[in-house]
């Protein structure tokens, strides 16, 4: 006789992965956060202040990076295990605001840093309480925040659809701004560009990752039963998250605001995981975030080297002929280019062709047919970088690459030896998902 499986294990699996992933995500991101050249000397001065300046001078550095990064990644920790509504919404604030103030927290252009704070703030704000307001009509659809009520609710088929449709659409106004998808994207490149370069490295590997396990715990258990009432509107948001991320990003002239739309683009793709509702859905989407979210953090951790005298240099203008200053650095861009892309032998095309296949497994072929185009789009301009910085002469600049920190150092291998590893030998990984990926519904 077979032994009965331990639901309760099969449930909290997938969340053990993602919290294991944010962890190694957010080591990652402190070895990044661990150069104090990118901060504030003193968060509360005025950007141009004698203080700033006095404070700059003297070396005296007031930060509190530290504690803001660990209170972000214990909500990060909390948001896709969160088995209730009101639990979910207090992880949500707990990873978001640290994520506001850290945000603005640049040494060098203190004014466009506070800015996407600011921005970031007020966006945040106002998806927070389409969240609550979301929960709230779930709550009176199902009499209850837990979860597995709401889908006991939906088998039963005894509340009142008009507040369940109300609900779960609030509700995902809440999630998908998170996750950086269309129309709820605008934060995005405003943020990316502005916050100091390791807090965006770390944003955008950490945060997509526990958006995306309390999307997947959310659409997977609680409201599975009644995918006619989201699917709709999951589906229309994946497609013009795909296009619009892939098309803005070729007029991009700044490298964070490219890998931004890049990002925007790539929650698209991880979209298509949620529409599969399938096994094979969750274990690729699972796959998707760990690999992207490597290759995230070695791209920014390269971004942060390229400077001249006033700091970090984003133009890509000045990045023509980079391969000419500094061949290895301009290597390892490149390899993180390709797999965003999705070129085969490196991870994104394993993580693509997974999460593509699952969608077709599914019946969402349009989705998948929109996914490939827009893979074939944001091609075009991850290549054009790669032919700006190998085959043009670069110009008279004073752009150059700076020695990398021991921590920097590490983060850029380690992405560059897994993007290639789970691109040439996916099979562990995928394995090791495929045998704890399973929600109870």
């Amino acid at each position: 006789m077979k032994r009965p499986v331990d639901s309760e294990l099969m449930l909290q699996s997938p969340v053990l992965f993602m919290q294991g992933t944010i962890l190694v995500f957010a080591l990652l991101g402190l070895f990044l956060i661990a150069d104090f050249e990118q901060f504030a000397a003193q968060a509360s001065a005025i950007p141009g202040s004698q203080e700033e300046r006095t404070a700059i001078q003297t070396g005296k550095m007031q930060t509190e990076i530290y504690p803001l990064t660990l209170f972000a990644v214990g909500g990060m920790m909390l948001f896709p295990a969160a088995s209730d509504l009101i639990t979910l919404f207090v992880a949500l604030e707990v990873l978001s605001l640290p994520l506001y103030l850290m945000a603005g927290l640049a040494r060098r252009r203190r004014l466009l840093s506070q800015e996407a704070a600011l921005k970031y703030f007020l966006l945040g704000a106002y998806s927070s309480a389409f969240f609550l307001f979301g929960a709230a009509f779930l709550y009176g659809y199902a009499g209850t925040v837990q979860l597995s009520g709401i889908a006991s609710s939906i088998a039963g088929g005894s509340g009142n659809d008009v507040f369940f449709l109300i609900g779960i659409a609030a509700l995902s106004v809440g999630l998908l701004f998170k996750v950086g998808a269309v129309p709820f994207h605008a934060w995005t490149p405003d943020v990316y560009q502005g916050a100091p370069t390791a807090v965006t490295a770390f944003m955008a590997a950490a945060t997509k990752v526990a958006a995306f396990g309390a999307a997947l715990r959310i659409f997977y258990t609680a409201v599975a039963g009644a995918e006619w009432s989201w699917k709709p509107l999951i589906t229309a948001v994946a497609v013009l998250t795909m296009i619009v991320g892939s098309i803005i990003a070729i007029a991009q002239r700044d490298v964070k605001r490219m890998l931004a739309y890049s990002s925007i683009a790539h929650a698209g793709f991880l979209l298509t995981g949620i529409l599969a509702l399938n096994k094979s859905g969750l274990e690729a989407s699972l796959f998707y975030l760990a690999i992207y979210g490597l290759t995230t953090l070695g791209a920014f951790a390269l971004v942060s080297l390229v400077r001249d005298s006033s700091g970090e240099v984003t133009d890509l203008n000045r990045w023509v002929g980079l391969a000419k200053r500094s061949p290895l650095i301009a290597s390892f861009f490149a390899l993180y280019l390709l797999s965003f892309a999705g070129i085969p032998l490196t991870s994104g095309f394993i993580g693509k062709f997974t999460i593509f296949s699952a969608a077709y497994e599914s019946g969402n072929i349009g989705v998948v047919v929109v996914g490939v185009l827009s893979s074939a789009i944001a091609a075009f301009f991850y290549i054009r970088v790669i032919v700006m910085m190998f085959f043009t002469d670069p110009e008279e600049d004073t752009v150059t690459v700076s020695i990398p920190s021991l921590f920097t150092s590490a983060v850029i291998w380690i992405a560059a030896l897994t993007t290639l590893a789970f691109g040439v030998f996916p099979t562990p990984l995928l394995d090791a998902i495929a045998s704890l990926s399973t929600f109870v519904r």
